[in-house]
């Protein structure tokens, strides 16, 4: 079996609105402790479209820009085992103390998973129906491994608009 892997600690604003789940981040992610470090995922230049921001490559930058549209980032799973990327490679997943941040974040309306993964974990892990007043949504997929509902980029970036009813 191949080796356990932990996410990311999240990236918190102040004061968040919106919570971004993504899955479990790539080798290539882990390897450089960057939240969506692959070049070739298409999360940042989602993001930058969306709020009509010319995008930036340094990281520190990128954070910063989460940060100031009350953007946190974090992982539906704190730790699996996983030999590569892809997340049907995921097993024996542990989930992040969503509910914990929830608590702490009091603020937070949204949760917009990154894709089928986070969104099925989550609903599978995790009550929504004792979210009060929290929206879960299933955003596309920011990967650029074509999966079974590959949408264009400029789909992608129509259905990412909707953090923008929050923000």
């Amino acid at each position: 079996m191949p080796g356990k892997i932990t996410s990311l600690a999240p990236v918190l604003p102040e004061n968040p609105i919106v919570l971004i789940l993504g899955s479990m981040p790539s080798v290539r992610s882990l390897e450089k402790q960057e939240y969506y470090g692959n070049p070739r995922n298409h999360f940042w230049d989602i993001l930058f479209t969306v709020f009509n921001q010319a995008p930036v490559e340094n990281y520190d930058e990128k954070l910063a820009f989460i940060k100031r549209h009350r953007l946190a980032l974090w992982d539906t799973i704190g730790s699996c085992y996983r030999e590569g990327s892809l997340d049907s490679a995921i097993k024996n997943e542990e989930v992040n103390d969503i509910e914990g941040l929830l608590g702490r974040f009091p603020n937070i309306r949204l949760i917009a998973c990154n894709g089928t993964k986070s969104f099925q974990t989550f609903n599978k892990k995790f009550d929504v129906n004792k979210l009060s007043g929290v929206e879960v949504v299933k955003m596309p997929s920011t990967s650029p491994i074509p999966g079974r509902y590959t949408k264009t980029f400029d789909e992608k970036v129509e259905d990412w608009k909707r953090i923008l009813e929050y923000v």
